[in-house]
């Protein structure tokens, strides 16, 4: 059972979610806030395993709400949902500690598809967000020193989450302890300058020859 929060000020979006959680099995919508205040009391009373967070909220906004409850619970999974997919808004929300992020005219498959990646330690976007954040990263760089060159087991690692792999899938298809496997993530992300793993992901797509 996935446990998921939803903070969303839309009413009607987030009963729709809410109902769509409840009525899937495997999923149970376990507090619905229609603030980033009110989120910031209740989440953190009993955490969820993911959290889908409305981007656009009034007063504290879904970025800033996700950096305080990332502080708070840097193990909480967060999930962007907002109407557009400005590459502003994108990066701002993955340095806040955002995982994944999704338009909200996501169907209902795509949003529980994202919900159980993301639990599995994946970082879902949609196609088009996917595409606006590989662009940005399309900008050409000076040479790098020799010890930001990524090794091929760190080549490796990038390339299987690029694929969608969680890091416990990582672990056993290089044979590898999890343990090890964040460990060359960490190391990962020293060497492309980025704080996530979707960061990482982008910019070892956008280029190929790091």
């Amino acid at each position: 059972m996935i446990r998921v929060g939803i903070v969303e000020d839309n009413g009607g979006v987030r009963r729709t979610l809410q109902a769509l959680l409840d009525d899937t099995p495997g999923f149970t919508c376990v507090c619905a806030s229609g603030s980033g205040e009110d989120a910031l009391k209740v989440i953190p009373r009993d955490p969820p395993d993911v959290v889908l967070m409305d981007l656009h909220l009034p007063n504290l906004s879904g970025i800033e709400t996700t950096a305080r409850l990332k502080q708070e619970l840097p193990n909480l999974s967060i999930i962007m949902i907002t109407v557009y997919a400005d590459a502003e808004s994108v990066f701002k929300a993955l340095r806040a500690g955002a995982c994944g992020y999704l338009l909200k005219r996501s169907s209902p498959e795509e949003i529980l598809a994202a919900i159980t990646e993301v639990s599995r330690g994946g970082a879902p976007m949609t196609s088009e967000i996917a595409r606006k954040v590989v662009a940005a990263f399309r900008e050409p760089e000076a040479a790098k020193p020799e010890e930001d060159v990524l090794s091929r087991r760190e080549r490796e690692i990038l390339d299987a989450l690029c694929h969608g792999d969680s890091n416990q899938d990582i672990a056993s298809r290089l044979s590898l302890s999890v343990e090890t496997v964040r460990w060359h993530l960490k190391k990962i992300y020293e060497k492309l300058h980025v704080n996530s793993r979707t960061e990482a992901m982008a910019k070892f797509l956008a280029q190929p020859r790091l």
